[in-house]
């Protein structure tokens, strides 16, 4: 066994191997749980009927990972990490086996949004775990060790999950998975009893208000609700209903994301509530792309549905590969820097992508472009919870950190959204999938600008005063 093994500085110590071990198998697993649904939805639509709900499938998940995300950051904070992981995996157990017994489309439509809760749980306690465990050398490490457990998924998932659904049955793609979320959630949940207490902090740093189980579950619905309705919005033809529900949606998500997140986090004020912000917008800006590189692809290029996955895996590896370059170098070049460099470089990768849609430019060029998107994926995504976990009042990590995944989320929801109702808007024009797809992107690349400039607010400037330190310390309301 190679000394470094043994070295104070590695993950694979016995003392954090466990840790280690229980994280990525966590995230290996869910993260292979996401990729089935999408391979195996179509069979279980035309066994079970319902295709009319065909949609709320993922919705559900994505609506009950907003719950779930905000109710547990406050947990986090009030009975630290064991119970809520615990409950979010226990919950996410749930899901799967109401979904894998399921007779009924609205029955599978119940279990994912059962395990959209508990998936959402996973990754804020994921991050404080490794905030209130690991020395800031070892952060970036982790955090490029569990952006790999997405590797071997995105390579081979889908076509397990293929492969199980036609040869056995697509129940045992939820079943399947129910005895390794026990055996991961076990070393884990063993790793993180072992933690050491958070110290009492200053006064200073205490959370400015804290907000009690009615009040975060309200917001959390609040948020979910008025997510939905906004993004159901962006997919109606009529002009007069789609800014009247999009208002709406506004009107109701926005005041409770602005009470979920630090303070300050709107209008950028400096250090961690801009990292919050800026998470939302990396996942805005790339995943306009990601969630239609394959429709472009197939659509507009004619590729088989096989050949066009080759893209999402380019970019799954170069996502990773990123993450593994900034947990060598990020104590040298700084997050914040990371971050100033990925931006620009997740545009370069999207804008090489539109190059695609010319009939002139060969179609494959989409791949490598894209695998550049992925690399500035890998080199900043995860920064933006190393500034979180630096910066933000221990006691107010859990509020913190669930809110860097809050942002996540909604990024991606409504840059999925936006961009498909871009698209759609060009088929119901009779002018095809193209100009939706190059508006999408164009959108996404300026986005990321948008987010190039606004990183250098997330550098603090040093306190100098009592009143400067107090700033600095302001965290979630």
């Amino acid at each position: 066994m190679p000394a470094g093994r043994h070295r104070p500085d590695s993950l694979w110590t016995p003392g954090r191997r466990p840790l280690t071990v229980g994280l990525v198998l966590t995230i290996t697993l869910v993260a292979a749980e996401a990729l089935a649904v999408s391979t195996a939805m179509p069979i279980v639509a035309r066994e079970l009927g319902g295709l009319e709900l065909y949609g709320w499938v993922f919705s559900a998940f994505f609506l009950g990972s907003l719950i779930g995300i905000t109710v547990v950051g406050g947990l986090i904070d009030e009975r630290g990490v064991v119970l809520p992981f615990v409950i979010g995996l226990g919950l996410f157990a749930v899901g799967l086996l109401v979904a894998g017994l399921a007779t009924s489309m609205p029955m599978v439509v119940v279990g994912r949004l059962i395990q959209g809760v508990g998936g959402g749980a996973v990754p804020p306690v994921a991050y404080v775990a490794i905030g209130r465990s690991l020395p800031e050398r070892l952060r970036p490490r982790m955090f490029a060790t569990l952006s790999g457990a997405w590797v071997v998924p995105g390579l081979i998932g889908p076509a397990i999950a293929g492969f199980v659904a036609e040869t056995w049955h697509w129940r045992a793609v939820f079943l399947g998975l129910l005895p390794l979320i026990a055996i991961a959630g076990t070393l884990a949940t063993r790793a993180m009893r072992s933690m050491p207490a958070v110290p009492e902090q200053p006064k200073l740093e205490e959370p400015t208000v804290r907000r009690g189980w009615t009040g975060r579950y309200l917001l959390a619905v609040a948020t979910a609700v008025g997510t939905g309705i906004l993004t159901t919005a962006l997919l109606q033809p009529n002009a007069i209903v789609l800014v009247s529900m999009a208002t709406l949606g506004l009107g109701i998500a926005l005041p409770a994301f602005h009470r979920l997140t630090p303070a300050g986090t709107l209008r950028l004020a400096r250090g961690f509530p801009t990292a919050v912000l800026l998470r939302g917008v990396l996942t805005f800006s790339f995943f306009t792309v990601d969630a239609n590189i394959t429709l472009l692809l197939q659509e507009v290029r004619g590729w088989s549905a096989l050949a066009a996955g080759m893209a999402l895996s380019a970019a799954t590896v170069s996502w990773s590969a990123g993450a593994w370059y900034q947990s060598r170098h990020s104590h040298r070049i700084g997050p914040e820097r990371f971050v100033r460099i990925g931006f620009p470089v997740v545009a370069v990768g999207m804008a090489g992508v539109a190059l695609a849609l010319l009939p002139e430019v060969p179609a494959w060029t989409a791949i490598p472009f894209f695998a550049v998107a992925g690399l500035g994926m890998g080199l900043s995504y995860s920064q933006f919870a190393i500034i979180v976990l630096r910066d933000a009042p221990l006691k107010g990590q859990g509020s913190a950190t669930a809110a860097v995944t809050l942002s996540d989320a909604l990024g991606t929801a409504l840059g999925t959204g936006m961009a498909g109702a871009l698209i759609a808007a060009g088929v119901r024009a009779n002018a095809g999938a193209a100009p939706g797809l190059g508006a999408a992107i164009a959108m996404g690349v300026f986005v990321a600008l948008l987010g190039f400039l606004a990183a250098p607010r997330l550098w603090r400037p040093q306190p100098s005063t009592a009143l400067d330190t107090r700033e600095s310390a302001a965290t979630v309301r």
